[in-house]
């Protein structure tokens, strides 16, 4: 074979690869940090004219964002020295080699980039940092590899000993009172991801100002790498049994009704999936500790990180409950309660009056919980008219406005965020700090809720559209495994009052009005991709639509450009998000997405509910889908 300079520097390769790509290639080829495999393949790929797989392996480098990296693990195109000899469950031997890969140079140099801000930022002090994996392939492999580099910069570890939710990571940080956290997980991405996410000793992803400093940090490893490790590693300490306890005690505390509970078991029936994550390490025993009647999908019982009974673990997609689905029919039970492989996310499918399975999106399971448990912490009287302005639904802009009405309607307030939880994450950060408390972990819920009605703000709840939710500050993340347990609360009240999931937000919608969403997304992979999705936005920015549905466009938001604060008072930081106002009062924002190769678009609508409701939700739903293609025409025009 001639050398690697010399072919890339002819047809077809000169003629079908980006001049990036090249670059990239030969960078990481020639490499001393590349293993021999890693060159190997990167021959076969190119002997086999794998161009359109080595431009996507290549174009760029696999940037730390604001919150840590993602991106895939396997590639399209899995060479036969990464197959090796595969692993347990097909895994290949190797992750996939390239710059905008997700593989062990990108995550060590992740790692050895956050432990340098935090270095720097704790300055003197001992740092101490948790790591946690989910059930993907090459998962437990990069969490050790994260460990390992954290040790060889003087941080002391503590690793889960094996997979375990990214909530518990989240709180995790809080309950060690350790600086730092990193999250391998992907989320509900395909199987062939996985991402490296990053918290701060709050507890909470990072935000600014930390985020910029890693990314400095991680940055400047390019220009500078660390030396070669010859000393002595700070300890990595496995966890035990006593850090689920913990966590499992936390989500406890947000039980408002346990008679509530207790009165619908004989009646209730719930079917669990955790879709092969993490989920099963903590819900079946919450759901059992509180003597809801539930059993579990157990062919999606096992970690697999194939996740080979769906075509995506995403509790969004109703495919992804269908096996839940097909066991309640058998078994008679009232919900499906899913959840994606990190344990971050939570789908429902429930039945309706008539006995049929409905699934409910995110929007609605939000407001149901939104609704439920302000309503109930006004009937405790733990929320009054005294201090209800000391308490507060936090939700981001994506997210339904129905919550918004809710808030308004109880005069407690409601906190818009941008996209993404560490957003919601870093207001309850302000809250715990305008609360006086010192040593606030330590004290018990209850003291930290009177200080917060009393000097800053109680967070009652927490959502986004894209199935995250909250109910309390001890996580600062979006938290499944709380959801769970939260939904199952109020599936049981209705039970108990004589409803279904379906009626209890029906009520919700005829006291409120209709509100409902749509939630339109084009997925535009590798390079070209990257620029498909640019050229959108940017459009959309230079050449905002006159009209949309026939009506006309009344007023663009651009969050990227314009400056905005939320109620608080507090300024909301750039991103690249534009929302447009119809005349009629509906709404779309469109943003690319931060973890996917997507551009997404929301759409909102509501309606009083005047006449029949299932009439108002046939006209609304008519008129999105209607929308949804007028866009999707419009963005074929745009990207010509």
């Amino acid at each position: 074979m001639k050398p690697l300079r010399e072919l890339l520097a002819v047809e077809p390769a000169s003629k079908e690869l980006l001049p990036s790509t090249v670059e990239n290639i030969l960078r990481v080829y020639e490499s001393a940090e590349t293993p021999a495999w890693g060159r190997l393949s990167i021959e076969e790929l190119v002997a086999a004219g794998e161009w359109t797989e080595l431009n996507d392996r290549f174009f760029k480098k696999l940037a730390f964002g604001t919150g840590g990296i993602r991106g895939r693990t396997i590639g399209r195109k899995v060479t036969q020295v990464e197959l090796g000899t595969p692993g347990e469950l097909g895994r290949p031997e190797h992750a996939a080699i390239g710059s905008n890969m997700f593989n062990a140079v990108n995550v060590r140099r992740a790692a050895q980039g956050t432990g340098q801000y935090l270095l720097k930022y704790f300055k003197g002090q001992k740092i101490k940092g948790v790591v946690s994996h989910d059930t993907r392939h090459f998962s437990r492999f990069f969490a050790e590899l994260v460990a390992q580099a954290w040790a060889e910069l003087g941080i002391e570890v503590y690793l889960f000993p094996e997979d375990r939710s990214t909530p518990q990571l989240s709180y995790s940080v809080r309950w060690l009172k350790a600086h730092v956290g990193v999250m391998i997980t992907a989320s509900h991405n395909p199987s062939h991801d996985n991402g490296y996410k990053a918290y701060f000793a709050d507890g909470g992803q990072l935000v600014e100002p930390h985020a910029s400093g890693v990314i400095a940090e991680v940055n400047a490893l390019d220009v500078t790498p660390l030396p070669p490790f010859t000393g002595t590693p700070a300890p990595i300490h496995i966890l035990d049994a006593k850090a689920d306890d913990a966590y499992r005690n936390a989500v406890s505390t947000l039980v408002l009704e346990p008679e509530t509970i207790k009165a619908s078991q004989g009646k209730l029936k719930i079917v669990y999936t955790p879709v092969h994550g993490t989920g099963r390490r903590i819900i079946p025993s919450l759901l059992k500790q509180w003597g809801f009647d539930f059993s579990v999908v157990a062919q999606q019982d096992q970690a697999d990180g194939r996740f080979p009974t769906v075509a995506s673990p995403n509790p969004e997609n109703a495919e992804a409950l269908q096996l839940g689905v097909d066991q309640a029919k058998a078994e008679g039970a009232d919900i499906v309660l899913a959840t994606d492989p990190d344990a971050d996310r939570m789908g429902v499918i429930c039945r309706n009056g008539k006995g049929e399975f409905e699934i409910i999106t995110g929007n609605m399971i939000g407001s149901i919980m939104a609704a439920y448990r302000t309503e109930r912490f006004f009937a405790k009287g733990i929320v009054n008219d005294a201090n209800k302005a000391h308490a507060a639904l936090i939700k981001t802009f994506v997210t339904t406005d129905l919550q918004k009405k809710i808030a308004e309607h109880y005069g407690i307030k409601c906190v818009n965020t941008l996209t993404g939880f560490k957003y919601i994450g870093e207001k309850m950060l302000d809250y715990e700090k305008a609360s006086g408390l010192a040593d606030y972990d330590a004290q018990p819920m209850e003291k930290q809720r009177a200080a917060q009605l009393e000097k800053g703000t109680f967070f009652i709840f927490g959502g986004e559209e894209s199935y995250g939710y909250s109910g309390g500050d001890y996580v600062r993340d979006k938290d499944a495994n709380a959801a769970v347990l939260m939904f199952a609360e109020v599936a049981a009240w209705a039970k108990v009052n004589g409803q279904t999931i379906i009626d209890y937000l029906d009520a919700v919608y005829k006291k409120f009005g209709y509100f409902t969403e749509k939630l339109g997304t084009l997925t535009f992979e590798g390079a070209v991709g990257a620029a498909q999705i640019q050229k959108l936005l940017k459009s959309y920015r230079e050449n905002p639509p006159k009209q949309m549905n026939g009506s006309d466009v009344v007023a663009v938001e651009d969050f990227g450009k314009q400056d905005y604060k939320d109620v608080d008072g507090k300024v909301i930081p750039k991103e690249t998000m534009l929302l447009f106002h119809l005349a009629n009062g509906s709404r779309m924002a469109v943003r690319g997405s931060g973890t996917e190769p997507k551009i997404k678009f929301y759409f909102f609508t509501q309606a009083e509910v005047k006449t029949d409701l299932a009439t108002v939700k046939a006209e609304r739903k008519a008129y999105l889908n209607d929308w949804w293609t007028e866009v999707q025409a419009d963005v074929q025009e745009r990207v010509k």
